[in-house]
């Protein structure tokens, strides 16, 4: 019988509170969603909203490479839809201060001037991202509650639980339809800053009527509830009571309220602080000048070069590199590359953060080296030093009951977890028809009650930042990178008489990462042997251009080293005309 209630109140959802006197059957404006991020990965996250001519972008986010990506700094999405529809972007609203959701945000104001919009510790994250870049823009301030227009969107933001500060989830409503958007979000009861989220405006969202759910698939495998950050707490309570060493937490410096804690618990055993790590001096100074930790007195503070003069006992320092980051701050520590940090034997070094999917083999890394020093390392998996900010699968199902969308699409997951989240809210009586799974690039096209896929309605693909390249690396750049890494290089030099083709000096073999030259003087020798005969065959035949040679040498050099040693080196002749 309950199955069969939830089925009639997804297929009849309450519409608009309006009295049954005054109800008007008024065909709503078509609008599409185009997530250009986020679906089908954990990362860069972007969507837009579009109807009657304007767009609204919420969150731009970057992803950090993957294994494969040599050399790449960070991945950002592909703008090319917003560079072909600049005249009709209005505004840019942020969810909460995630690299993920707010990375991109630079990238993205070199393409459009966009007025943003977002939280005062996400706004404070971005400024710095905008000086670091020379870019300004125009920015508005909100909180939760804040009500505004951007355009033709009429926009509500809503308090939500996340493992960072002042994160929003969103009421959009336009002539198209309304469109509510989580965010990243858990249901904590218990925060601690003590603003829980808002079910009640929520479930009021629900009951004036939504059109599409768009929400957080993150943890939707993990089974019951997302513990509190008050877990947390205890945990780092019961370290401190039972310690006498020198206590370095590692954790994300974005996770203010969770530093505030790790800070006010020193104090109160008589330890000062001291921070490392450029992001999270940036955060906690941002965070004090923001009002986060006004309350906490500068006395406590002590500056990381100035550590050898505190007894061990009365130490604390906050660093960053919990993700085992190469240039982070205990990974420097763990490698004895730090300047003022040298760690000694029962040193508790506490890991508050669950690696990134990727980074589970650097992290494990740093945490062997840290074995190494005869330190004690506590990791998440074995004392609730960490909690996760994503909600599981019953408080997504408590969302999904409150909001009662006409139309559901998981996003912030990849594709395991998307599928599995349309699987939760079809078991919650969602008919499947109305449930979109979609990929970066696609659309959902929504047109009064029906809505439908538009797949590949624009590109969706990555676009890669190396150094001050912005999308000039390819596959085909990144295959040859990895060919590098892992067969190494030859370069072939030769000398030709510009006439005859004649050689004019004996060419030159020069390898890098291929083979340990002393050893192998024997194999160069008759690599060496067929540039001789490649030549000689070319100049026979009168081809000794300069393309048809590089060819050639390379074509031959090729299936020669290949049937020698069953490895593939990039072949580079440079070939000079005397």
């Amino acid at each position: 019988m309950a199955n069969t209630d939830k089925n009639k109140r997804y297929k009849k959802p309450k519409p608009y509170r309006v009295s049954a006197s005054k109800k008007v059957n008024k065909e709503k404006a078509p609008f599409r969603i185009i997530p250009l991020g986020g679906l089908k990965e954990i990362g860069k996250n972007c969507t837009l909203i579009e109807c009657n001519d304007e767009i609204l972008i919420i969150d731009c986010g970057l992803a950090f490479p993957e294994y494969e990506m040599f050399g790449i700094d960070i991945v950002i999405p592909d703008f090319t839809y917003i560079r072909d529809n600049m005249e009709k972007i209005k505004g840019l609203i942020i969810t909460h201060g995630h690299e993920d959701h707010i990375g991109g945000v630079p990238y993205l104001l070199q393409e459009v001037n966009v007025p943003v919009y977002a939280s005062p510790l996400a706004m404070g994250m971005i400024d710095h991202k905008l000086e670091e870049n020379y870019l300004t823009c125009d920015r508005h301030v909100i909180k939760a509650g804040s009500k505004f227009r951007i355009g033709s969107f009429r926009i509500e933001a809503i308090q939500t639980n996340h493992s960072i500060a002042d994160s929003l989830a969103y009421s959009i409503k336009f002539p198209g339809g309304h469109v509510v958007h989580t965010g990243d979000f858990k249901i904590d009861y218990s925060p601690l800053d003590g603003k829980v989220i808002d079910l009640n405006r929520l479930s009021q969202l629900g009951d004036e009527g939504v059109d599409v759910l768009l929400c957080d698939s993150t943890n939707v495998m993990r089974k019951g509830y997302t513990p509190s950050e008050a877990v947390v707490r205890e945990s780092i309570d019961e370290i401190f009571d039972n310690t006498e060493s020198r206590i370095i937490i590692a954790t994300f410096a974005s996770n203010v309220h969770r530093i505030k804690y790790f800070i006010e618990s020193s104090m109160k055993h008589n330890r000062r602080i001291a921070v490392s790590g450029r992001s999270m001096e940036n955060v906690i100074a941002l965070s004090r000048s923001l009002g986060y930790m006004d309350d906490l007195p500068e006395s406590v503070f002590i500056d990381i070069s100035q550590i050898r003069n505190v007894a061990d006992r009365n130490l604390t320092i906050i660093t960053t590199g919990s993700q085992g980051e190469p240039m982070s701050a205990l990974t420097r520590m763990a490698y004895d590359n730090h300047k003022s940090v040298k760690l000694k034997k029962n040193d508790v070094v506490v890991f508050s953060s669950s690696p990134i999917p990727g980074n589970e083999k650097v992290v494990s890394q740093v945490v062997n080296k840290l074995y190494e020093k005869k330190v004690e390392v506590v990791l998440a998996s074995t004392m609730d030093v960490h909690v996760s900010g994503h909600a599981s699968s019953e408080e997504l199902k408590l969302i999904h009951t409150l909001i009662r969308p006409r139309f559901f699409m998981p996003v912030h997951g990849e594709y395991r977890h998307l599928i599995e989240h349309a699987k939760l809210s079809s078991r919650l009586g969602q008919p499947k028809n109305r449930i979109f799974v979609l990929g970066n690039g696609d659309a959902l096209e929504v047109d009064n009650r029906k809505a439908q896929i538009a797949k590949e309605f624009t590109s969706g693909e990555d676009v890669m930042v190396d150094g001050y390249g912005i999308g000039d690396v390819g596959s085909v750049v990144l295959k040859d990178r990895k060919t590098l890494s892992q067969s190494g290089l030859i370069t072939v030099s030769v000398a030709l008489d510009s006439v005859t083709g004649a050689l004019m000096a004996e060419p030159i073999l020069n390898t890098k990462g291929f083979v340990y030259v002393d050893e192998h003087q024997d194999l160069l020798r008759e690599a060496l042997n067929i540039v001789y005969n490649t030549i000689g065959k070319a100049r026979s035949q009168g081809k000794f251009d300069e393309a048809a040679l590089n060819r050639a040498i390379r074509s031959d050099m090729k299936t020669f080293i290949y049937r020698k040693t069953k490895r593939n080196p990039v072949i580079i002749p440079a070939i000079l005309y005397v």
